[in-house]
C-alpha cells in the first residue's frame, strides 16, 4: 500500500462554475467506499494519516476541498477568508462530489457507502442524511458541529452583532480577531484543537510548503450562515428524521464547538451512538495516539 501522501493525484470537479480540488484513494479488494469531509479552514493534506488509516482498514476513500478553503476555489478577492453565503452551497459541493466522483466509483466497485466527517463537514453531512435518506449504509462523525462555542461572549452579543453585520448582504469582513490570526504564524499554544505538537507540527509544514491552502478563519457572512444552519438542524422533527447508523465522537474538551448540544441532538436520533472522548481538544482525528486509538477502536466495532 502506498501511503496517502505518495499516491496523492488531486482532480476538479465542477459546480455551478466553482471548481472543487478532490482526489481519490483506492485498495485492491474494497470492503467500502468512504467519504471523507474535512472541516472549516482544512485541507486534504491535513488528512494524509487519516486516509492511511481508512485504507489499512480496507476502504477506498474519496474526498475534496470544500469551496473557499484549501485547493478548491477561494470566493473572495482576499484568499485568507473563509466565506459563504449560505449553507446550500456547500450542499451543492457534496452533491458534485457524490454525483462525479462516488457513484461511478460504486458502479465500479459494487460496495456499501459510509462516511466519516469532522466538524463542519459532519454538519453538513448530517444536512445530506436528512435530506437524501438510505444514501449511506452507515456513517463517523467526529465533533460535528451542532453547536459553536461563544468563547467568553454571551451568545446574545454574538447573535445580535452577527445578524446586525448581515443586515444588507453577506458581510464578507473577518470575524473580529481572525485578520490577523495566520495560520502559518500560529505557534502551538496558541492554538485550541489539539493536545498533540507533533500532529499539529505537520499541519505547519504541510502549510508551509503550500501557504496557497492556508485560510485565516471566517468572514461574519460565514458565520451568519452557519448560525441560521444551526437552527434548522436543531428544528422539531431535524434528527429525528435521520435514520442512517450513525457513530458520533464528542470531544470532551472541545473548546471550538459545543459538546453538549451535540450529545442532546445525537439523543435525539433514532440510529446513533454518541461516545465522548474525555480530554480530547476539537480536532479528535489530530489527537495524542491515547485518544486516537479509542477512536478507532469505537469505529472498528461499528464497522463490524
Amino acid at each position: 500500500m502506498r501511503p496517502a501522501a505518495e499516491s496523492f493525484a488531486p482532480f476538479f470537479i465542477q459546480t455551478g462554475g466553482i471548481k472543487l480540488r478532490a482526489a481519490r484513494f483506492e485498495t485492491d479488494d474494497p470492503r467500502g467506499v468512504c467519504v471523507l469531509l474535512n472541516g472549516q479552514t482544512e485541507f486534504i493534506e491535513k488528512y494524509f494519516e487519516v486516509i492511511d488509516d481508512l485504507v489499512r482498514r480496507g476502504f477506498d476513500v474519496v474526498t475534496m476541498d470544500w469551496r473557499g478553503q484549501g485547493g478548491s476555489d477561494r470566493l473572495l478577492a482576499d484568499p485568507r477568508k473563509a466565506h459563504i453565503a449560505d449553507f446550500a452551497q456547500y450542499d451543492d459541493d457534496l452533491e458534485a462530489l457524490m454525483q462525479q466522483v462516488v457513484r461511478p466509483m460504486l458502479g465500479e466497485r459494487k460496495t456499501r457507502l459510509i462516511a466519516l466527517a469532522h466538524s463542519m463537514g459532519g454538519h453538513i453531512l448530517l444536512r445530506r442524511l436528512h435530506d437524501r435518506p438510505g444514501e449511506f449504509n452507515s456513517v463517523a462523525l467526529c465533533a460535528p458541529m451542532i453547536g459553536i462555542q461563544p468563547r467568553g461572549m454571551p451568545w446574545w452579543l454574538v447573535e445580535s452583532t452577527t445578524h446586525f453585520l448581515n443586515r444588507h448582504s453577506p458581510s464578507e469582513d473577518f470575524v473580529w480577531g481572525m485578520a490577523k490570526r495566520d495560520q502559518l504564524g500560529r505557534p502551538f499554544t496558541a492554538q485550541i484543537v489539539t493536545s498533540d505538537p507533533l500532529r499539529y507540527q505537520h499541519t505547519q509544514a504541510a502549510l508551509a510548503a503550500h501557504p496557497d491552502l492556508r485560510l485565516n478563519g471566517p468572514t461574519w457572512g460565514w458565520l451568519s450562515a452557519a448560525l441560521k444552519s444551526i437552527l434548522q438542524l436543531h428544528q422539531g422533527g431535524y434528527p429525528e428524521a435521520i435514520a442512517t447508523p450513525a457513530l458520533i465522537w464528542a470531544a470532551g474538551d472541545d473548546r471550538v464547538c459545543n459538546s453538549g448540544a451535540l450529545r442532546a441532538f445525537a439523543a435525539r436520533m433514532p440510529h446513533a451512538q454518541c461516545h465522548t472522548i474525555e480530554g480530547a481538544e476539537h480536532e479528535i482525528l489530530m489527537e495524542r495516539d491515547i485518544y486516537r486509538d479509542q477512536l478507532w477502536a469505537d469505529f472498528d466495532s461499528f464497522m463490524r
